[in-house]
């Protein structure tokens, strides 16, 4: 919830807005796929019914919750707030790069990209029945860019404002010359109520649940166990082309454990309907059951067609022991990934490479013409690596030690001055080489061991250190860790939202997606010239430009991703014949069959 998506809409009121035509839509780079008339996005079911209940367990790392405001850095926000919150357009999760009107009807974006307007649905209310007007819009986007978690307020920095043109039009501003992105930002921004925040602070955290426009109302819910949201019969907006075979379930609910064992049993017993499997493992071991075995339970591989974006160990770059790449590059060297897919993974996972994995933004080979000509002018503020080939993490083989690779790490340690007492690694000051993985489960551990012996076997002290989910969370917000595993990716389109995970100005503040540290005036310009990009060949070269740099500068151990998702759901629900290209499409397209639920109650 904390991650608020790009996207964007407008419309232009008055002399001095946009002189483009008024469009239903608004693209990165200009085109739409759907027409002005459309009736419904390809993907969805126009005509599937309403009602039933789903019940899931989510994505969310933090296995609790405290707080219904997922907007601010303070507490730990419920799964699904989204739900409660309309937004100016939404994205057609088969098309990247674009959104389509919701509460705004109309978008103008001005030829020079300085300002894009909105023209609002006078229909637009929120679930008191109160009209959602351009205060509410305008004082939404003040709450954000002024008190929001600095994840949000880092996206907006360049929004120079937002004008209230008259009850139903709003205008933003935008500074500086790398605008392509901020009309999609402002446009996927929540819009809350004025008059509610008038009278509710929002910089607390609450379990009041707030008042929103959205298609779900908060129905019922116990802090820590689970979250449930009820349908809005009398939405505004569900008849809207955008949301036409959309939010079919009466209920969704999220069910929190503390242990994913807990949460595979609850999919045993019907205590949640949908599971989506993250471990290799069980996966292939686990689904046993008799409930699978005599198909009242389904297990489905969907294909996932989305940038996997990047899963590994970060290093702490604030900590000066991870300063010198040698170091990096070392412990990099100890992690044996084809040992570990082999025998943990049931050789399931790639090895991921690429801060853009399965993208076409991903680096590879040596640089072409288009790219040397965005790295050529950085040459020396950058490696020397950054011009030859790509960097890949090197392919161990296989048997857990590989010592050619370990001979290298050891080396690499010693012209770093930490040399092997014949115990511990040391520096001339006489301190160990201290690393420490940071965890907030111990799933990880079984992975992770392998990893600390291989460093112990370098003379490198490495331990592992599990702390419960609120400590890790602090902990993470604070940067108080050595290494810490995480995974992120972009959308498609990506532009802004990589300052979060590699600006400068992202490096100190808290709570930011930037977990190593990472701040190069070479890597900030990179992002200017992804950020400015007019086309997209134009984003693809500039992604692979900084891609190479990135790489380069080994600041994280890669882990493994693969192209598909794990589901496995009990069989009382359908879903359109064709999936969104970028999206799961669950909670978003599928529907409730009561004939197959009936069926499963009678245990056939």
């Amino acid at each position: 919830m904390r991650h608020v998506a790009a996207a964007v809409l407008a419309l232009a009121i008055g002399a001095a807005a946009a002189n483009a035509e008024p469009r239903h839509g608004i693209s990165a780079f200009g085109d739409l796929k759907y027409p002005a008339d459309f009736t419904h996005f390809d993907y969805v079911n126009p005509d599937a019914p309403k009602g039933g209940r789903i019940a899931t367990i989510g994505t969310a790392a933090i296995n609790t919750f405290d707080s219904f405001n997922g907007y601010i850095l303070k507490g730990d926000p419920a799964q699904g707030l989204a739900l409660l919150f309309d937004t100016l357009m939404v994205p057609a999760n088969d098309e990247p790069g674009s959104l389509y009107g919701l509460v705004a009807k109309q978008v103008d974006l001005a030829d020079d990209r300085k300002s894009v307007t909105f023209t609002l649905r006078p229909e637009a209310k929120f679930s008191d029945g109160t009209p959602l007007t351009a205060e509410d819009v305008c004082d939404s986007f003040r709450l954000l860019s002024t008190l929001g978690a600095e994840n949000i307020r880092i996206t907006i920095k360049d929004v120079e404002g937002c004008e209230v043109l008259d009850p139903q039009a709003v205008r933003y501003r935008f500074s500086g010359e790398r605008t392509r992105d901020l009309p999609l930002t402002v446009a996927a921004l929540p819009i809350f109520s004025k008059a509610y925040y008038a009278t509710n602070d929002f910089t607390k955290t609450t379990l009041t649940p707030p008042l929103g426009s959205g298609p779900y109302k908060i129905a019922s819910f116990k802090p820590g166990e689970y979250v449930a949201y009820g349908r809005r019969d009398d939405y505004w907006a569900k008849d809207l082309p955008v949301n036409k075979g959309r939010f079919n379930f009466d209920e969704v609910r999220y069910e929190y454990f503390r242990e994913r064992i807990a949460g595979f049993e609850a999919l045993k017993s019907g205590v949640i309907d949908l599971r989506e499997e993250f471990t290799s493992r069980d996966w292939a071991t686990a689904y046993e059951f008799p409930a699978l075995k005599d198909g009242r339970v389904v297990k489905l591989e969907m294909p996932d067609e989305t940038p996997s974006g990047a899963q590994g160990f970060f290093f702490n770059l604030r900590r000066e022991k991870f300063q010198d790449i040698r170091v990096r590059e070392a412990l990099n060297l100890a992690f044996d990934f084809e040992w570990t897919n082999k025998n943990l993974f049931f050789d399931s996972y790639q090895r991921t490479a690429s801060f853009f994995e399965n993208s076409p933004m991903k680096a590879e080979g040596k640089p072409t013409p288009g790219e040397l000509a965005l790295l050529e002018p950085l040459r020396d503020a950058l490696r020397p690596e950054v011009f030859g080939e790509a960097i890949v993490p090197a392919v161990s083989d296989g048997s857990g030690q590989d010592r050619k690779l370990l001979r290298r790490a050891s080396a690499l340690l010693d012209e770093a001055g930490w040399k092997n007492d014949g115990t511990l690694r040391r520096n001339a000051k006489g301190e160990t080489l201290d690393v420490e993985f940071l965890i907030e489960s111990p799933v990880f551990e079984r992975v992770l061991g392998p990893f600390v012996k291989n460093l112990k076997l370098l003379g490198v002290n490495a331990s592992i250190r599990t702390v419960d989910e609120s400590q890790y969370q602090k902990r993470r917000e604070d940067y108080d860790f050595d290494v810490m595993s995480s995974r992120f990716s972009t959308g498609l389109t990506p532009g802004d939202e990589l300052r979060v995970f590699f600006g400068s100005d992202s490096a100190t503040k808290p709570g930011t997606f930037n977990l190593s540290g990472v701040a190069s005036p070479a890597i900030d310009t990179l992002l200017d010239k992804v950020v400015e990009a007019k086309s997209r060949e134009e984003l693809n070269t500039a992604g692979r430009a900084l891609d190479r740099v990135l790489r380069a500068e080994q600041f994280w151990v890669p882990n493994w991703y693969k192209g598909t998702y794990w589901l496995a759901f009990w069989d009382k629900f359908e879903r359109p014949q064709t999936k969104p290209k970028y999206d799961r499409g669950i909670l978003d397209t599928w529907w409730y069959d009561e004939a197959k639920a009936k069926r499963i109650a009678n245990g056939n």
